[in-house]
């Protein structure tokens, strides 16, 4: 069995390095115990003639060229299944290729890569008030925040969103004591994360967050702007303080969607700074960066009106570089 890793800001990486073997044992008890939670959960409110099961899949393979490194050639399978019960109560789950908390991407001819681990089974409850989550739950509640944690991570615990006049109150708390996939479904035996966010809307354009966290054995507070100068173009700003040691994650950037050779383009692009000593909190991320100065942008385009997408991004820091591109499949 793997043990936990306390996510301390020195250690911490060294400590989280598991052995490839163990992980591949562990695949399979993973597997199972998921699907054995899913089950219950589908059983646990309502007849089972009230029960559908929905599911998602997507896949990508790509080319990932970094200075640093020989060019890898990887893939992913994202796989969300759902049984709803009614209008407020349903189950989740969520199984995908990867071997670290903000990747999810296996790379092909490596014999000792080729990894799969459930990451999340939880029930949600929707209703006119917002909606509660409980058990593995997403890293986010909705749109995914640059600065916020990967959207393929997980966080042992609740999330309640309530909504308050003319905005959202968002309350998350929970375990998040290891970065290892193959432990994603361990139960929960400590309070280590909370969030608590604020958001509102500041006009029809202009909307912001709020939030204090507590996480990695640290306090941050963290805020978002975001404006919608166009129908076709988003500007945001993301500021995340670490408080306790006055380090910053900073980041500039837009969305943007356009036309180019009679086919819709979505371009994304952001400039980002982060401090000497910010902490593992940068890491959980999917950012290239890891700290100083960088810039990302991906640029992207349906094919015709199928469900494949194709993709380029680059992402550059003052000491390396990468250039992706690749093929999207959804389902």
């Amino acid at each position: 069995m793997h043990q936990a890793c306390n996510l301390t800001d020195s250690p911490v990486r060294s400590n989280l390095i598991l052995t490839r073997t163990k992980k591949h044992q562990a695949r399979t008890i993973q597997l199972h115990h998921t699907f054995t939670i899913f089950l219950l959960l589908s059983l646990s409110y309502q007849p089972v003639y009230a029960i559908e099961f929905v599911h998602k899949l997507d896949l990508q393979v790509r080319a990932d060229d970094r200075s640093s490194r020989q060019i890898r050639y990887q893939y992913r399978v994202r796989y969300y299944p759902s049984v709803v019960f009614d209008e407020t109560w349903s189950a989740h789950g969520f199984v995908v290729t990867g071997d670290e908390f903000g990747s999810s991407h296996n790379t092909f001819d490596d014999g000792t890569a080729d990894y799969v681990y459930p990451r999340r089974a939880y029930l949600r409850h929707q209703g006119t008030y917002g909606k509660t989550e409980v058990g593995i739950i997403p890293t986010f509640k909705g749109r995914v925040s640059s600065s916020g944690l990967s959207k393929d991570g997980w966080i042992r615990g609740l999330r309640h969103v309530r909504a308050v006049p003319n905005a959202q109150l968002e309350v998350v708390v929970g375990q998040l004591n290891t970065l290892d996939p193959a432990d994603a479904l361990q139960e929960p035996s400590e309070i280590d994360y909370v969030e608590v966010e604020y958001s509102a809307d500041l006009s029809a354009k202009t909307s912001f967050e709020l939030s204090g966290e507590r996480m990695t054995q640290a306090n941050f507070l963290r805020t978002e702007l975001r404006h919608v100068f166009h129908q076709n173009f988003t500007g945001f700003a993301e500021l995340v303080a670490r408080l306790d040691e006055s380090r910053t994650k900073f980041i500039l950037g837009s969305d943007s969607a356009f036309e180019l050779l009679g086919s819709p383009m979505q371009l994304t692009a952001h400039y980002a700074y982060v401090s000497e000593g910010f902490g593992l909190r940068a890491e959980l991320t999917e950012d290239f960066l890891g700290t100083g100065h960088g810039i990302t942008a991906e640029l992207s385009s349906a094919i015709a009106s199928s469900a494949w997408e194709w993709f380029v991004r680059f992402d550059g820091t003052e000491t390396r570089s990468r250039f992706i591109a690749g093929l999207k499949w959804s389902l």
